[in-house]
């Protein structure tokens, strides 16, 4: 028998009795080398391991290489800004008062939520469609821009000449500088449009229809958002003149950006080609197209003297869209005009389910195309799910341009195809007809 001995210490504590308590086991051992898996097992790397990873490519500084690289509209646009100056840059870019439509606009695409379809076959996709009687192989086309050879010198030429390579329409708009026939020389198996401003002058208006007709095109489009001219506040701030003045600011922002600069002075100097033989100011030619006193007998007058397809481009309102297909329009284009006339306008996105509801219940064929907006082929699958028939882009075919010309414009619209063809495959479609509004849910603010 075993006793504990107490100190002296009569209150001190007694000692624990510790006879029933296990002993702590014994910490495991270290495994071993040979228990690791052989890929756990350190070792010094072989010449062999390491070469596949040393692949060091020579920087490439080329045109090509700097298109390649763009992934995205955004990063052509960041390209675009770097070699344009700031007046034309802005010019593209900005867009009326404090641009809150236009950032409405690109905020209406990202304000969705794609509902995808799983088990399909989308092994092939096919974005080719039908737009005002004939196909296009991709659902966009080129947007009428004005001054365009402003952004980067082949303009018109690299756009046209673009569109016509991915079997899709360009749009020459009356204030482009290449004229209506050199378009169609620089693009002769293209479809070509031709947007209209319809002037007071009925001679002048008459004039431009003939010629675009005698020069292949099939579609007219007729502006009809621009009784005055929006407040495009960049442009005020920039001193933007057409063309661009040579003044000590912009002297020193070409020292930035020689090779724009170099292009734009080696080149035809700039005129709005279309309107060669008028004379006057820029101001007195833009006052003279945007006519406040145009009403729908106007375009009555029009319907009556082109024979090919209508669009009405700037419609805002169902209403609209109804009273302008009722006067004769084949189709309408959903546009504020990119933002650049009325800020705080309405957005397309958000008037595209409206106006094909009202289409439906008319049981009328004309075409919906929208514009505005769209930086992405997700933005352009988007607008078909819920709609329309067709989509045009400009700013973003303006990015490119400016960020490589003719090459630029080709990188925007192969950027657009990837995009669309990845999107819709994984929604589970294949083709542009089995696009629904069920794809799309618009989120809730």
């Amino acid at each position: 028998m075993t006793h504990t001995i107490q100190p002296n210490n009569p209150e001190a504590t007694p000692a624990p009795d510790t006879t029933d308590i296990p002993a702590a086991p014994a910490p495991a051992p270290a495994p071993s080398s040979s228990a690791l898996p052989a890929a756990l097992k350190r070792r010094i790397p072989k010449y062999s391991d390491l070469a596949p990873l040393m692949q060091f490519k020579k920087p490439e500084f080329s045109k090509e290489a700097r298109l390649k690289r763009a992934s995205t509209i955004w990063e052509l646009r960041d390209i675009a800004k770097r070699r344009t100056p700031k007046a034309p840059f802005d010019y593209t870019d900005g867009a009326a008062e404090e641009e809150i439509t236009l950032r409405r606009a690109r905020q209406a695409f990202l304000d969705i939520e794609f509902r995808p379809g799983i088990l399909r076959n989308v092994s092939a996709i096919d974005l080719s469609t039908e737009i005002l009687g004939k196909p296009s192989r991709l659902p966009v086309g080129i947007a009428p821009t004005g001054f365009t050879r402003m952004m980067q010198s082949e303009g018109e030429y690299a756009g046209s000449q673009a569109a016509e390579a991915a079997g899709i329409p360009y749009t020459l708009s009356t204030m482009g500088t290449a004229s209506i026939e050199d378009v169609a020389a620089a693009a002769p198996n293209g479809r070509n449009w031709f947007q209209l401003y319809l002037w007071t002058d009925r001679d002048r208006s008459l004039e431009l229809i003939e010629r675009a007709a005698r020069a292949g095109n099939d579609t007219l489009m007729v502006t009809v958002d621009t009784a005055v001219a929006g407040a495009r506040l960049r442009d005020v701030r920039n001193g933007m003149t057409i063309p661009p003045a040579l003044t000590v600011k912009t002297v020193l922002d070409a020292s930035y950006r020689p090779a724009w600069w170099f292009n734009f002075l080696t080149h035809e100097p700039l005129t709005f080609a279309s309107l060669s033989r008028y004379t006057g100011t820029v101001a007195d030619l833009i006052n003279s197209m945007f006519d406040p006193t145009l009403t729908f007998e106007d375009l009555d007058w029009l319907r009556e003297t082109w024979k090919g397809k209508l669009v009405v481009k700037g419609i805002q309102t169902v209403e609209d869209a109804r009273k302008v297909v009722d006067h004769g329009a084949d189709g309408v284009v959903l546009s504020n005009h990119g933002g650049r006339q009325l800020d705080r306008a309405p957005i397309p996105f958000h008037l595209l389910p409206g106006v094909k509801e009202a289409f439906t219940a008319d049981n009328t064929d004309a075409a919906i195309i929208l514009d505005t907006g769209i930086m992405s082929g997700a933005d352009i699958v988007a607008a078909l799910a819920l709609g329309a028939d067709f989509t045009l882009i400009g700013r973003a075919y303006l990015y490119g341009l400016m960020a490589g010309g003719r090459a630029g414009v080709d990188r925007t619209l192969q950027i657009l195809e990837k995009d669309m063809a990845r999107t819709m495959a994984l929604l589970g479609v294949s083709r542009v007809s089995e696009l629904t509004p069920d794809h799309v849910r618009l989120l809730a603010k």
